[in-house]
């Protein structure tokens, strides 16, 4: 059965578990998931479940849905992902554990606060990249803030300090090959082949992950930012 997370603030203030096919998000008490605020519209976005997949949409809104930090208007989602509405932050998991006249916003504030503005601007810079690359990237950033972009465009790219790998890893004790991410359709999966731990996500040690717009890959010292290809 499928669970919402709604977060304010970095704080849960609600958990929905629900077996209904379809469920209203917007600032109105008559929506399924009430965000009680002004940058919220009142029919923000609807949640779709079907048995094979679900589906979160905007619903036309003012400020817009933005999944993983990507704006959208219809997409599928996978576990763990992250929905922001306005200053809210909806995490779902698959299971438990167009332009508006003024007169038709319906009362919905538009949103001028730094955080959002930063969500638009990165999403659309995102977006020239993966646009001007013609694919998904890892952006490598280094200590003095340069920046080196490595095109996901193959089946599966390997990070390590043999020569053969795509993405080089470089220190005396370097694994070969210490990571590889492979894609299967639209999808792209991480996977550490180095000691526990050399690989991470987040901040955090995995064995394998599923990426996800957004997500900061750690290679041993190398740092990379995931940028998912917009639909």
């Amino acid at each position: 059965m499928p669970e919402i997370i709604v977060k304010y603030d970095s704080k849960i203030i609600e958990k929905v578990v629900t077996e209904k096919p379809r469920i209203s998000i917007g600032r109105t008490s008559d929506n399924d998931i009430v965000l009680d605020n002004l940058g919220v519209s009142r029919k923000h976005a609807l949640i779709e479940f079907a048995p094979d997949s679900t589906i979160v949409i905007d619903n036309d809104s003012l400020n817009g849905t933005f999944l993983n930090d990507r704006k959208i208007t219809e997409e599928s989602l996978r576990d763990k992902d992250r929905i922001c509405i306005g200053k809210y932050e909806l995490i779902f998991n698959s299971s438990m554990e167009r332009d508006n006249k003024f007169s038709d916003l319906d009362g919905t504030m538009l949103l001028q606060t730094k955080e959002h503005k930063k969500r638009l601007e990165s999403d659309k810079t995102q977006r020239q990249i993966t646009e001007k690359l013609g694919c998904s990237v890892l952006v490598e950033v280094n200590k003095k803030g340069d920046k080196k972009e490595h095109l996901l465009d193959r089946d599966v790219v390997t990070f390590g300090k043999s020569k053969f790998c795509n993405i080089p890893i470089k220190g005396f004790f370097a694994p070969q090959i210490a990571a590889k991410i492979i894609k299967e359709g639209a999808s792209f999966t991480l996977v550490n082949l180095g000691k526990n731990g050399y690989t991470k996500v987040n901040g955090e040690a995995i064995n394998r992950y599923d990426l996800k717009n957004n997500d900061l890959v750690q290679v041993g010292k190398v740092f990379f930012k995931f940028i998912e290809a917009g639909a």
